[in-house]
């Protein structure tokens, strides 16, 4: 953290070391010798712990018999259609990837469908079927996902449908297995 002498204005380069948890810090000038008491501002990154939840945050329901929900519940790759996904622009241009399972992440390395996109997140999307029925959902990417020159959180998309996400435009296509 920079802060100054108040006494001379003597610039000083204060360690994240020295401030520590504390509200307030002081210092000794190296060229006036007085000392500066400094208030530190916490960073909005910052971690705050609220507890217990705030009455907004409870609800009736919400106890030790809560589940989370199976993102893959429900979903199911139809039988008789493939659901291919092909990339029309970007760097991936002229790829093609058939779906081997009915949800997945189009993102960058680590995705289950890679793009070498630098303007897409690491996560960036997912498609998801029940049976002949694509949904697209963002997974709060930064650059969004667009569907129709839009930018979309979700979107249901028919044989053909076309979307982009970062400079890729995709299409997707239902074929008989």
């Amino acid at each position: 953290m920079k802060t100054a002498c108040t006494h001379c204005g003597t610039s000083h380069e204060l360690r994240d070391s020295d401030l520590g948890a504390h509200p307030k810090v002081q210092f000794r000038c190296s060229k006036c010798g007085q000392t500066t008491v400094v208030e530190v501002r916490r960073r909005a990154d910052s971690t705050v712990v609220i507890s217990p939840l705030p009455s907004f945050a409870r609800s009736a329901g919400a106890g030790s018999t809560s589940q989370i929900r199976d993102p893959m519940e429900g979903l199911k790759l139809p039988a008789t259609k493939n659901v291919i996904l092909k990339i029309l622009s970007g760097p991936s241009k002229g790829q093609a990837h058939k779906l081997q399972k009915p949800r997945v992440i189009l993102g960058r390395e680590g995705a289950d469908i890679p793009l070498e996109d630098p303007e897409i997140s690491r996560h960036h999307c997912a498609i998801e079927v029940k049976d002949a029925a694509v949904s697209l959902k963002d997974l709060d990417s930064t650059n969004g996902t667009f569907f129709e020159d839009e930018r979309v959180r979700a979107a249901v998309l028919v044989n053909g449908a076309e979307f982009r996400i970062g400079s890729s435009t995709i299409r997707v296509t239902l074929e008989p297995k």
